[in-house]
């Protein structure tokens, strides 16, 4: 019994230092630039793997050197509330929950009434805040586990207690992929536009917030009928879209 609680004395600490750890590295990034994410780090692996060597674009400006109509295009696109919520928009987790239970729904009866036709997964949508996302994308992993999802939001609260609103937009904006090895605002700008953050227009920012579900994807058809009219429904969002 003894050994027994040992052990899970030991797991504790762990765990407490882990997020001592954590809390250090947010607190830390209130002055200090992040020079990397996990998640780019686990790109870069993943570039050299399949192509031998880091196609690499990223370029950290400050945020004033942010185009203003690319702020309110992404968080009009990502996250309409994110000057009011404290990290986590239980609306939009809702609503999403309700889209993919729906959305399920429905490819259980197609599936029913055609047993022996494919069908097609459907698209899980999730309700998560530009806080959010940034907290995965920076400290974690990409898997999908209740265990990371916990630990998300533990790194959430600890960003929204310890870092401006307009830094978190400004950290975000800096490292979020735009693209195979393409990340942040102002490599985005350069690749696609041929011109620098601060002189990206309002059609160039809907369109650059619009990719940000699926970077990759849309970055191998950028004359998607998708992409143009989801940007413009942006484009029309943007004046209404409150910033830090």
């Amino acid at each position: 019994m003894k050994a027994v609680l040992r052990w899970l004395g030991l797991v504790l600490c762990a765990l407490v230092a882990l997020q001592l750890f954590f809390v250090l590295r947010i607190a830390a990034m209130a002055a200090i630039d992040p020079e990397s994410t996990t998640f780019q780090r686990s790109e870069a692996w993943s570039l050299i793997a399949t192509t031998g060597h880091i196609p690499w674009r990223q370029q950290w400006v400050p945020y004033a050197q942010i185009s203003e109509h690319l702020k309110r295009a992404v968080v009009a696109s990502e996250d309409d509330g994110f000057v009011n919520h404290e990290g986590v928009d239980w609306n939009a987790i809702e609503k999403a929950w309700e889209r993919n239970a729906k959305a399920e729904a429905q490819a259980s009866q197609s599936q029913a009434r055609s047993p022996d036709r494919p069908v097609r997964e459907p698209k899980i949508r999730g309700g998560s805040t530009i806080t959010q996302q940034l907290a995965k994308n920076l400290l974690l992993s990409g898997e999908r586990t209740m265990l990371r999802k916990g630990q998300e939001f533990v790194l959430t609260m600890a960003l929204e207690k310890l870092l401006s609103k307009q830094r978190i937009l400004e950290i975000y904006l800096n490292n979020v992929e735009w693209g195979r090895g393409v990340f942040g605002a102002e490599a985005a700008a350069q690749h696609y536009f041929r011109k620098s953050a601060r002189q990206l227009s309002a059609a160039e920012a809907a369109r650059l917030a619009v990719m940000l579900p699926a970077p990759k994807r849309f970055e191998k058809m950028p004359g998607s009928a998708y992409l143009a009219g989801r940007a413009r429904t942006i484009l029309g969002r943007m004046g209404s879209a409150e910033l830090p």
